[in-house]
């Protein structure tokens, strides 16, 4: 049969169904009526588009999608998408899905994944994200995605596609260095971020990132920050003492300031009456221009309180700063932090300073940043509360603190283990079973600890109801 007698034949009968359906009163002619509208629209165009309808269950519409038959099981295969309880809805939603799968709007069918993500998808983000953070994903973009993706169309990219991409980052076969997995999974984000917003424009109909295998956050190991002891930290600082960079580093390792959040101090956040400095803003580089931002976390404004010893630092170096500047006629423009033409310090340039003088000082070399890990891992280990140390550095919420800046330190886990012993175990041994030799020893580890000694405890039972059998304890079993 010919294609145009079959297009009349096919139109007719779905015509009589239609019509039957409506003289019966059933509720069926609302499920055929698009089958109807679609024949008849393909016969005067000559060709046959049968790829979309709405359908009803219960008291929700559905638009169903035709999405060809299955390579194996040669079967139909249609996509339901709900639409509510409206009928128009998902009439509209039915017309909007076929004409993208039909290419109707030939702008986002030719529009190439690369081009959506440098000339729509970056520009919007620029306006809505951080300098710092649009820099991040303007470099991977230029950097990773495009050349790897930027040819495929946006709608011609398939899930398989972007597992191909994840795995030549992990293992590249080209001699180029392999990516860790957080930053894969990072580019992963910014795929699945861009893909999301192609679907509320209404560019694709489904955010293929989201079936996309990627590496998984939890199978990332975590990378915990270095820190340095209070012995350490006072050989570095020793090594430091004369260097124009003293100050900055003293004032880092006893706030546990960002980076960012110490060169941005200028004198008018610090009041020396009330020994603080607020943290109002913070100095970042991008392509190793300085720019100015309000903060990383929305608690990174607050006050900090100074002991007298950083005080004096300060003043010291205030002093020091005032003539300098005077003697070279540069205009005092505020910062408390400058280089020798009175400008605020590079971030890039403290950070080299900072190493050359840990090497100098024959302690570990460790990052600016873990500066900060220092004053929030000696705060912990000292026993200072969890909310004060959150607070002074400035994090959402205490539990961040402990799962980021409490490192472990040699001696911290015998202390404890020592605690636990003359809290509980002593008070169960029978006298016959202590040792005055292990006695005397476990007072004077007491001692050095800073602990009270404990007391003789003669009249009160033992914190358990143990007794001793031979060689060890046992539990008493009567009663159970």
């Amino acid at each position: 049969m010919a294609p145009g007698a079959w297009a009349t034949a096919s139109t007719g009968f779905w015509f009589r169904l239609a019509r039957w359906s409506q003289s019966s009163g059933r509720e069926t002619s609302r499920f055929y009526r698009s089958f109807y509208r679609a024949a008849t629209g393909a016969a005067r165009g000559r060709r046959i588009a049968i790829k979309g309808y709405v359908a009803r269950k219960g008291n929700r519409w559905y638009a169903v999608i035709y999405e060809g038959t299955d390579p194996i099981t040669g079967r139909e295969r249609r996509s339901w998408r709900p639409a509510g309880c409206d009928r128009a809805d998902a009439g509209r939603l039915a017309t909007r899905l076929v004409s993208e799968r039909n290419g109707a709007n030939d702008e986002a069918r030719s529009l190439s994944f690369g081009a959506f993500l440098t000339s729509r998808w970056l520009p919007g983000k620029r306006i809505v994200l951080a300098a710092s953070t649009y820099n991040g994903y303007r470099h991977n973009v230029e950097g990773h995605i495009v050349p790897a993706l930027g040819r495929i169309g946006l709608r011609r990219l398939r899930p398989h596609h972007l597992e191909a991409f994840y795995d030549g980052l992990l293992h590249p076969r080209d001699g180029r260095a392999a990516l860790a997995p957080k930053t894969v999974y990072e580019t992963h984000l910014v795929i699945r971020g861009a893909l999301g917003d192609a679907v509320r424009r209404g560019l694709v109909s489904r955010n293929v990132a989201l079936v996309a295998h990627a590496p998984r956050l939890r199978s990332i190991p975590r990378v915990e920050g270095c820190s340095w002891t209070a012995e350490e930290l006072r050989a570095f600082l020793r090594a430091a003492a004369g260097h124009r960079f003293f100050a900055a580093v003293w004032v880092g390792a006893f706030t546990g300031l960002r980076r960012g959040e110490l060169l941005g101090l200028r004198w008018d956040d610090f009041d020396e009456k009330a020994a603080t400095i607020s943290i109002n803003r913070g100095l970042i580089a991008i392509d190793y221009e300085v720019h100015e931002t309000r903060g990383k976390t929305p608690n990174a404004r607050r006050c900090i309180d100074l002991d007298p010893t950083t005080v004096g630092v300060l003043t010291a170096w205030r002093d020091w700063q005032h003539a300098e500047q005077r003697a070279a006629g540069i205009e005092t423009a505020g910062w408390m932090f400058t280089d020798g033409r009175g400008e605020p310090i590079h971030p890039h340039a403290i950070s080299q300073a900072f190493e050359r003088i840990a090497r100098r000082a024959g302690v570990s070399v460790i990052r600016l940043h873990d500066l900060r890990h220092t004053h929030g891992t000696l705060l912990i280990s000292a026993g200072v509360p969890l909310k004060v140390v959150s607070e002074r550095l400035g994090h959402a919420t205490p539990s961040f603190t402990i799962e980021t800046y409490q490192h472990v330190q040699p001696g911290m886990q015998a202390q404890a283990a020592r605690v636990f012993e003359q809290v509980v175990a002593l008070g169960a041994l029978p006298d016959g079973q202590r040792s005055e030799k292990s006695e005397k020893t476990r007072e004077n580890r007491r001692e050095e600890d800073g602990l009270k000694p404990v007391e003789a405890q003669a009249d009160q039972p033992p914190a358990w109801d143990f007794f001793v059998a031979g060689t060890g304890f046992e539990p008493v079993t009567s009663g159970l």
